[in-house]
Parts: structure tokens; C-alpha cells; sequence
């Protein structure tokens, strides 16, 4: 049984946990989604805050660190398993004190477990 979860890094991106990812830019497997505005572990529950600057209308986005699937330190960007639209249709998310809500975490881990663009990399 695997122990690979949404809200860990895939095992072959351990050097993502000691990394200050904030800034870097977020990549979809379709494009760009924004930038890392900070990163975040409530609960057990380790997520980026991607701030989508004008793709959609300055909204932020809350994303499990389970669909990252390459970080480039050189280029100073994140990659992540999904599409832009995956992205966008993912839970809203509309205050800080949400990154600390157990019921909105887990309904945005659920929302991105059932993806069919997720992988478990671990099979």
C-alpha cells in the first residue's frame, strides 16, 4: 500500500521540502498558472498559494504540493500534473483562514486526488 498522498511531494522531489519555493513560476501541463505566492503545512496538509496575477482576475489559488511534479531551481519554476482548467475548477479559494480549514483542505484534496490527470507516481 502506498503512503504517497496529495498533500506530500512525490518521493523524487524530497528537495522540494527544503527549497523557499515562494516566487517561483507555476506550470500547468497547458501553460502557466501564476506564481508561488507562499507555501504552507496546516494540518499535515502541505499546499501552495499561486497568485494567477490577470488569467484569472487576480484570484488565488490553493495547491495540494502532490500534483507538483518537477521543481527547476535554475529556472525558478514548478511544474504540476494538471491543466490550467483543472486548476481553475478546483475548490475557490477566497481567504487566508481557508489554508488552516480542515473541511476546505480536504475537499480540495479530494477534488485533485480525483483528477484524471493525477498519477501516483509510486503506482
Amino acid at each position: 500500500m502506498s503512503t504517497y498522498s496529495i498533500w506530500s511531494y512525490a518521493p523524487g522531489l524530497r528537495e522540494a521540502l527544503e527549497r523557499d519555493l515562494t516566487d517561483y513560476t507555476v506550470a500547468a501541463s497547458d501553460g502557466t498558472i501564476g506564481h508561488v505566492d507562499r507555501q504552507a503545512d496546516h494540518h499535515g496538509m502541505r499546499h501552495l498559494v499561486v497568485d494567477t496575477g490577470v488569467w484569472v482576475f487576480g484570484r488565488s489559488l490553493l495547491v495540494p504540493v502532490g500534483v507538483v511534479t518537477e521543481v527547476h531551481a535554475g529556472e525558478r519554476r514548478v511544474t504540476v500534473s494538471c491543466t490550467r482548467a483543472e486548476v481553475k475548477a478546483a475548490p475557490r479559494f477566497r481567504t487566508d483562514s481557508e489554508t488552516m480549514d480542515p473541511d476546505y483542505l480536504g475537499a480540495v484534496g479530494d477534488y485533485y486526488r480525483g483528477l484524471p490527470s493525477r498519477e501516483d507516481p509510486t503506482g
